[in-house]
């Protein structure tokens, strides 16, 4: 094999040698098995008993920034939140409620230092979101759309950017 096919790398001090085709194929296939979650749109669910059939991108917004406590049809709701650095919390915020991480720490820093707010309980992921909504009626989070179950109710699916 000729040099130009090779990738040397230093591990421990040592100059290993890699295959380039190799290392692409190992990143094709590493990137492959992120894809279906990376590209999937996301769900708003509320308990599957929820009177809440559906919601605008603007009501989840405003329920979110607790600037709401109540749909438009009057039914209460509480948000459930994901922990910030996933990928649903990462769209979900940049495509609904059109704030950056930093902005968002900002706006929740004022509501609390002046007592009119307090942010959204947050889960580790989309498994104890889904969990969470479906055992509480008059829950409100966000998941991953293929991990919708019958416990729960989609009222407004947020396309990938």
């Amino acid at each position: 094999m000729s040099a130009e096919g090779l990738c040397f790398v230093r591990a421990r001090g040592r100059r290993m040698r890699w295959n380039r085709p190799l290392l692409g194929a190992m990143a094709f296939f590493a990137g492959s098995m992120l894809a279906p979650h990376a590209n999937a749109d996301l769900a708003v669910i509320v308990h599957a008993d929820s009177p809440v059939t559906a919601l605008s991108a603007n009501e989840v917004k405003e329920i979110f920034l607790a600037r709401s406590l109540r749909t438009s049809g009057g039914v209460r709701v509480v948000p459930v939140d994901q922990l910030e650095g996933g990928m649903a919390y990462a769209v979900f915020y940049e495509q609904v409620v059109k704030k950056s991480p930093a902005q968002l720490n900002s706006y929740w820093s004022r509501l609390i230092f002046t007592g009119k707010g307090r942010p959204p309980v947050a889960l580790a992921d989309d498994a104890e979101v889904l969990e969470f909504v479906s055992a509480n009626p008059g829950m409100l989070g966000y998941i991953n759309a293929e991990a919708v179950t019958p416990q729960v109710k989609v009222v407004l699916t947020v396309p990938q950017p």
